[in-house]
C-alpha cells in the first residue's frame, strides 16, 4: 500500500514558534489510513490537519479502545533529522493494540507514515537546545455500536508538534507525591499497555498532587501497595551510593519505557551497573533518608531523564541529594542525548536517519 500524500500550498503553512510548551502546538499535516474487518487497512494519506467526525456511537466513545505512542524527531547541528528507536515504538504499540482487541499495524508501513510524515513538515522540527518534534502515533475503535465488543473497524493516525522541556522545571529537580490509596493498574490488567484508559485512571491523583505542590504521582502496586511502580509520566530508577541503578522489574502493571530500556542499556557502559528488582516504598524510603540511595530520577520520552529532588508519603517530605540534580542523572541525560541529537557516537543503532 502507497501514502497518498496531499500537502497545504507553501504560503498556507504555519511557522515553528520559538517559545515552546508541550503538546499544545502541531505541525500542518497529519497520517491516516483507515481499517474495516473485510479490507483491511486502506486509505492511507498524509493530509492538512483536520478534525475527525465520529459517530455518537463510535466504541471508543464508550468502551475505550484506543492505543498511543509518543516517540521524538530530534534535528541534528548538519541540519538532518533523527529519530529515536522508531522500531521499539511501533513494537510497543503492536502489543497494546493485541491487549485492547485491535489491529496490528504493519511495523514498517507504520515507520514510513512517520518519516513522510516528518519529511513533509521538517521545517517543524526546532532547532533550540533541548527542543524537539513531538509525535504521537494513535489508533481507535471507530464502529458505531453499544453492544459491548470488539469493534469492527478503527482509525490509525500520527499527529506531531515541536516541543520544549516537558516539565517547566526543565532538567530540575521534580517533586513526587507517592500515592497511599489510589491505585493505577494490576497485574493482569492493562498497565503495560500504553491505552487511555490507564492515564485517566492517574488524573484523580494528579489533581490532588499538584493541589499540594507536586509534579508527578508515584505509584505502588494494587495488590499489597507496598511495591514502587512507575511515575504518571515516566519510570522511575534509583541510585545507590556504589553507584548501581536499580528500577522497579516490569510485572506486567508497569509500561515497558523505552527510554527505560536505554537507560538499562547505556548505563553499564557508563560504569553504572543496572538491577530490575522489586522494591519496597518503606525500604527506599529509609535507604533515602540514610543516605543508600543518594538520587533519584525519571526516564521516559517526554522529559528524557528527569530529576527527582523530593517524595511525599504519609504526610512526610524526603529530600534526595538536597534537591539537586545528582551527577548520575546528569551524566545519562547527557550522554542519552547526544545520541538522540546526533552529537555521540550510537554505538547501539539506536538512531533512524530520515533527513
Amino acid at each position: 500500500m502507497s501514502i497518498n500524500v496531499d500537502l497545504l500550498p507553501p504560503d498556507n503553512r504555519g511557522v515553528c514558534p520559538q517559545e515552546l510548551s508541550f503538546g499544545n502546538t502541531f505541525s500542518d499535516h497529519m497520517f491516516t489510513q483507515q481499517y474495516d474487518v473485510d479490507t483491511g487497512w486502506h486509505h492511507a494519506a498524509v493530509q492538512p490537519f483536520h478534525d475527525f467526525t465520529l459517530h455518537p456511537a463510535a466504541s471508543v466513545l464508550h468502551y475505550g479502545q484506543a492505543v498511543f505512542e509518543g516517540l521524538k524527531a530530534y534535528r541534528r547541528a548538519d541540519g538532518g533529522i533523527n529519530l529515536f528507536r522508531p522500531d521499539q515504538n511501533v513494537r510497543r504499540f503492536n502489543l497494546s493494540a493485541d491487549r485492547l482487541v485491535m489491529p496490528r499495524v504493519d511495523e514498517q508501513f507504520h515507520i514510513e507514515a512517520i518519516e513522510t510524515l516528518v519529511q513533509a513538515d521538517q521545517t517543524w522540527v526546532p532547532d533550540q537546545s533541548g527542543a524537539s518534534l513531538y509525535i504521537r502515533p494513535a489508533m481507535f475503535a471507530s464502529t458505531p455500536q453499544l453492544g459491548l465488543g470488539a469493534a469492527s473497524s478503527y482509525v490509525h493516525f500520527i499527529i506531531a508538534g515541536p516541543v520544549g522541556p516537558y516539565f517547566k522545571e526543565g532538567f530540575n529537580p521534580v517533586s513526587v507525591y507517592v500515592s497511599e490509596v489510589c491505585r493505577r493498574a494490576v497485574i493482569g490488567g492493562i498497565g503495560e499497555a500504553k491505552t487511555g484508559g490507564n492515564y485517566a485512571a492517574s488524573l484523580f491523583v494528579g489533581e490532588e498532587a499538584a493541589r499540594k505542590g507536586y509534579t508527578q504521582v508515584l505509584w505502588l502496586d494494587a495488590i499489597e501497595g507496598r511495591f514502587v511502580e512507575e511515575v504518571g509520566a515516566m519510570n522511575i530508577c534509583f541510585v545507590y551510593k556504589d553507584g548501581t541503578i536499580v528500577t522497579p522489574a516490569l510485572s506486567g502493571s508497569i509500561l515497558a519505557g523505552i527510554t527505560r530500556d536505554s537507560v538499562l542499556q547505556l548505563a553499564p557502559t557508563l560504569g553504572y551497573p543496572v538491577k530490575e528488582d522489586r522494591l519496597d516504598i518503606d525500604t527506599v524510603l529509609e535507604e533515602i533518608a540514610s543516605g543508600e540511595i543518594t538520587e533519584v530520577f525519571g526516564c521516559g520520552t517526554a522529559a528524557a531523564i528527569s530529576p527527582v529532588g523530593r517524595l511525599a508519603y504519609k504526610g512526610r517530605d524526603y529530600t534526595v541529594n538536597d534537591n539537586k540534580s545528582g551527577p548520575v542523572a546528569q551524566r545519562l541525560f547527557e550522554e542519552l542525548t547526544a545520541i538522540q541529537y546526533g552529537t555521540a557516537e550510537d554505538l547501539f543503532s539506536w538512531i533512524h536517519a530520515i533527513a
